[in-house]
């Protein structure tokens, strides 16, 4: 009681001093009271058989159904193999990227050159998803800039995006082209924190550009770089299914077909409404154990975690 009692005190005595923080929060506090924590009452339609005549409260419940018609089906181990190999191949090779982009910035002493990068490699990451889902079509089609490349190195050319073995390439590269100037910002930001007499001391000692990236750059942003891949690891399973359903096509299925993707295709598209609920539901219960089990790592390991 007491305990209760002087946490009040507490909050009402920071909440006189910092009243005008608390109402700019106030915006932010009802987004997300509206659009994240309310909604999440319509996720027991996963345990219902969902009719819009009847509405949630009418509908009848089937409890697990779902989820077990979805672990026995054979759709089950594609999407899930589908969702991880998209999801560790992005972890492997779009992860990295942003962080080699600002280190090599980061090297770079020309200012000109420098603000030349950074707004190239910027640009991709504004574009709608749309048209660069268009430009990649068009690209990998069989008379585009790539193959007409190919050819001319003596290759066949193919429509790439009909071939379900390079989907995940196609998909993986473009990912890396679109968002690596963007992801680098934060990265450029945590390198601007790091102190520059350690760099000046380390140069006076000898030491190579090599050598303070390993011994100084590194160290100085590796809580960034835990706290991001904590975040990575929570949606490891949430690719997102916009450009997924923009590239891919019945033939690349195998190979392309996400959970999320699958979750458009049965939810809106066969109006499965349940079902999907119940696909989704998993996932996020997914997501959620990877975010907590990554952070538990990395507050063991890194002494840097999200809480």
């Amino acid at each position: 009681m007491a305990n209760s009692q002087t946490f009040k005190h507490r909050f009402v005595r920071d909440f006189l001093l910092n009243k005008y923080l608390y109402l700019m929060m106030l915006p932010v506090l009802v987004y997300y009271i509206v659009f994240h924590y309310v909604p999440m009452y319509g996720a027991v339609i996963a345990f219902k058989n969902y009719s819009p005549m009847k509405g949630i409260l009418g509908s009848d419940w089937v409890g697990l159904k779902h989820f077990a018609d979805f672990f026995n089906s054979y759709y089950f181990w594609r999407i899930l193999k589908n969702t991880l190999l998209i999801s560790l191949y992005s972890l492997l090779f779009e992860f990295p990227a942003p962080i080699i982009l600002a280190l090599l910035i980061n090297e770079v002493r020309g200012r000109a050159f420098k603000r030349a990068v950074q707004t190239i490699t910027y640009m991709p990451y504004f574009i709608s998803l749309v048209v660069i889902c268009g430009i990649i079509t068009d690209f990998t089609n069989a008379d585009g800039l790539i193959n007409q490349i190919f050819v001319w190195l003596g290759y066949d050319g193919q429509a790439m995006l009909q071939k379900p073995g390079l989907f995940r390439p196609i998909y993986i590269l473009s990912e890396i082209w679109q968002r690596i100037g963007w992801e680098s910002i934060i990265y450029i930001a945590a390198l601007m924190s790091i102190d520059q007499e350690q760099y000046e001391a380390a140069r006076m000692d000898g030491a190579s550009r090599l050598k303070q990236i390993v011994y100084i750059t590194l160290p100085g942003i590796m809580p960034t770089i835990a706290i991001m891949l904590i975040l990575r690891m929570g949606n490891l399973l949430n690719v997102g299914f916009e450009k997924i359903i923009l590239l891919y096509n019945p033939i690349t299925y195998e190979t392309a077909d996400v959970i999320s993707s699958f979750v458009y295709r049965k939810g809106l598209l066969e109006f499965g409404w349940s079902y999907s609920s119940a696909v989704g539901l998993f996932n996020s219960v997914i997501n959620l154990v990877l975010l907590v089990t990554a952070n538990a790592i990395s507050r063991r390991v890194s002494k840097s975690s999200l809480w």
